[in-house]
């Protein structure tokens, strides 16, 4: 009987102290996002999530119903379509369809699994797969002799680099340029690759042990429970959101949120097998076609995802493209810079409308203004 009370109150010490534990996280992470709401919010009267544009579905190759929104008129002579990034949606090119929509007709999709677009079951996601959707977008809304601009985001870069690989014939005849924002052909997977500066055991557990365990997260009944799992942690989301999407640590706090409710948003499943995709993922083969039109690259400077070394070797790789760093800018560049991002887009689309070619490399100051370092 000692026995068995000493057992019962080891297990009891253990639970409490363990409850105690999470109790000090919960109200770290509280603490920690409470701060985060004492800076200045330029962006609180921001219609996040509220522009819309003509809504449409468009079938993928193999009939996942891809969600579709444009905005302007269909005889325009340029197209710009807009690709977002993984566990995002459409909505995350906010600041491009408000500002950018006397520019050209501009078109936005969800990629599939993402946003209000549908997801195939019983067979694994492939990047390859995203180009082909992209493929499919682009018959549907490219009419008559428009010219097209592709812009991508994060996967969405990636989505276009697949496209080039399946379908090079598009690059100098109907696709006339390419903005790749905060992108990459591979080396996610490598040593310096996905959160650089990271000690190593835990890129170790990023990129090898993690992919597995979001494929079990997502099966069956955990799925549900992970997600409520995720609702209750929202404001520790809140914090890591800010870390790993912005470079200013004072970004606007309703921006953040933005960010991480298109998040959270994601399903589990999704995410899970979106993940082994875009590590596994390597185009550096398909570049030479990107090199066909006027591409250019922009990249953060504090991008914690995506390291800007990163963008600086696809720039490289894409002949004759033009590079952008964005000093100060981290991951999410289109919300956190849309300014550098929406004039990178309407330099781009001068060119094309212009039929010129003039290559040089660029440096963003953290003010907005530029120097040439090339």
């Amino acid at each position: 009987m000692a026995r068995w009370r000493r057992v019962t109150q080891i297990a009891g010490i253990t639970a409490g102290a363990a409850a105690a534990g999470l109790g000090v996280v919960i109200a770290a992470e509280r603490l920690a996002a409470h701060r985060l709401r004492l800076y200045p919010d330029p962006a609180s009267a921001e219609p996040f999530g509220k522009l819309r544009g003509r809504e449409f579905v468009v079938l993928a190759s193999d009939g996942v119903p891809l969600h579709v929104e444009v905005n302007g008129p269909d005889d325009a002579p340029v197209t710009i379509i807009f690709c977002h990034g993984y566990a995002l949606h459409q909505d995350s090119w906010h600041y491009q369809r408000r500002d950018l929509a006397s520019a050209a007709r501009l078109v936005f999709w969800d990629q599939r699994g993402h946003g209000r677009s549908g997801r195939a079951g019983g067979k694994p996601v492939t990047v390859d797969q995203t180009g082909s959707d992209l493929a499919a977008v682009m018959r549907a809304v490219v009419t008559g002799r428009s010219r097209v601009i592709l812009v991508g985001h994060s996967m969405g870069g990636m989505t276009i680099m697949a496209l080039a690989g399946k379908h090079p014939e598009l690059f100098g005849s109907t696709v006339a340029g390419a903005v790749l924002i905060a992108t990459t052909a591979g080396g996610l997977s490598g040593p310096d690759g996905l959160v650089p500066g990271m000690p190593s055991p835990l890129r170790t557990f990023l990129q090898r042990v993690a992919p597995a365990l979001l494929v079990v997260a997502a099966a069956g009944r955990n799925a549900p429970l992970v997600e409520r799992g995720r609702e209750a942690s929202k404001e520790l989301e809140l914090v890591a959101t800010r870390y790993l999407a912005f470079g200013d640590p004072q970004a606007s706090m309703t921006l953040t949120e933005f960010v991480e409710r298109m998040i959270r948003e994601a399903p589990v499943g999704v995410i899970a097998e979106f993940y082994s995709a875009l590590l596994g993922c390597d185009q550096r083969d398909v570049l030479g076609v990107l090199g066909q039109v006027p591409v250019t690259v922009v990249t953060g400077d504090r991008d914690r995802l995506v390291p800007p070394r990163l963008g600086t070797e696809l720039a490289a790789d894409i002949p004759g493209a033009r590079m952008i760093m964005v000093e100060g800018a981290g991951h999410v560049l289109m919300l956190e810079r849309p300014d550098v991002v929406n004039d990178a887009i309407t330099s781009l689309l001068a060119e094309v409308q212009q039929g010129k070619r003039s290559w040089k490399l660029r440096r963003s100051r953290g003010e907005g203004g530029e120097r040439g370092v090339a």
